[in-house]
């Protein structure tokens, strides 16, 4: 039996590699690829695949609003991928779905790839996975936000309480986690990073840094729309006028 796989990631290098690595089986075929969420909604449905390889972290609609959007009914066998390892990859072993951790390896996707086809076997015949709708019904409870961030530090893995973080600032390819005194690097993006920030607590206020409201002491507007923010231990950062909304939105009132 033939297992038709459709590729969801929104780096095209991420999807190069895994369909590389599928040659390998010779009982799989990729029928598809996708590069966003929303792609990937339409494709599942008109594709109907037997199993998905979906990226976590992609911009505005990520694998877990492809899980929702489509439904318990409409959902094939899916293998999540991640660059992270952390709070994610909790969930996805209480719900007995498979993950692959960024960079994948030839080994670990072979595996993967055999637990699919004892699922897929399992199911055949039925679109209902009680799996899936596990993990519906957790998402439908309310999405699980960040609490805190693994980064490596000296040969250490330390876990940054976010409640503890004051803003974070874009530094080439990472992220500068600001705790008072101290910053911590980590390799992420920042549009990856407020996906998974709660934005009752945390807001983008420039393309390169995000701010927790609760640290904000003052905002002084300039003559370009602009706001010069001043945080309660003496950080200024700007506030662009391209993201004046957000900060709007979590104030309630216009500024």
């Amino acid at each position: 039996m033939s297992i038709r796989v459709l590729i969801v990631d929104d780096e095209p290098v991420a999807r190069r590699r895994i369909r590389r690595l599928l040659r390998d089986e010779r009982d799989v075929e990729v029928a598809g690829e996708a590069g966003d969420g929303r792609s990937a909604v339409a494709a599942i449905r008109s594709l109907t695949p037997d199993l998905v390889l979906l990226d976590v972290q992609m911009p505005e609609m990520d694998g877990f609003d492809v899980v929702q959007a489509l439904g318990a009914d409409d959902v094939p066998v899916c293998i999540f991928v991640t660059a992270f390892d952390r709070y994610a990859l909790r969930a996805f072993d209480v719900h007995a779905l498979d993950y692959l951790l960024k960079p994948i390896d030839g080994p670990r996707l072979q595996r993967a790839i055999a637990r699919a086809r004892t699922r897929i076997a399992e199911r055949h015949g039925a679109r209902l996975d009680p799996n899936v709708l596990s993990l519906l019904n957790d998402l439908s409870a309310g999405r699980r936000f960040l609490t805190r961030f693994p980064v490596r530090t000296g040969g250490r893995l330390v876990l940054i309480d976010l409640a503890e973080v004051d803003c974070i600032t874009a530094a080439d390819n990472y992220v500068s986690l600001h705790v008072g005194t101290q910053h911590y690097l980590a390799r992420e993006t920042m549009n990856r990073l407020e996906q998974e920030l709660d934005p009752a607590r945390f807001i983008r206020i420039h393309r390169s840094t995000i701010v927790a409201v609760d640290r904000v002491k003052e905002m002084v507007p300039d003559f370009h729309g602009d706001f010069a923010v001043t945080l309660k231990d003496g950080t200024r950062l700007t506030l662009s006028r391209s993201y004046r909304a957000r900060m709007e939105k979590a104030l309630g009132r216009p500024l």
